[in-house]
């Protein structure tokens, strides 16, 4: 049995195993609401991962370009006005923190 709590317009915004004060009713594990319930939250992890997956590859792509330049196999003019804006301010972020990087991990996190 799921214990839930439902807004003004019937939809769930709480959802336990166990009961709680301010649950409104009791729903079997199967009941559409309940199964929709946890669709939803599946959805949202996975959303969650692709957006931490895409900031992993802006930092891959960032790295890439870096060594791409490095080594003369593309010019950075080589690229897109709006991308070529883009890295400029990532660039200059990176150089306003460039006395904070003892206070940053591997990941870009304050540690």
């Amino acid at each position: 049995m799921y214990y839930v709590q439902r807004n003004a317009h019937g939809q769930l915004i709480r959802v336990e195993e166990s009961a709680y004060p301010e649950a409104d009713d009791a729903l079997a594990p199967d009941h559409p609401d309940i199964k929709a319930w946890y669709a939803r939250s599946t959805i949202e992890g996975r959303l969650q991962q692709l957006r931490q997956s895409d900031m992993d590859m802006i930092r891959v792509l960032d790295d890439l370009i870096q060594v791409l330049t490095s080594k003369g196999v593309i010019r950075i003019t080589d690229l897109p006005e709006a991308a070529l804006a883009k890295l400029k301010s990532r660039d200059a972020v990176r150089g306003e923190l460039g006395g904070l990087d003892h206070l940053l991990d591997q990941d870009d996190r304050l540690i």
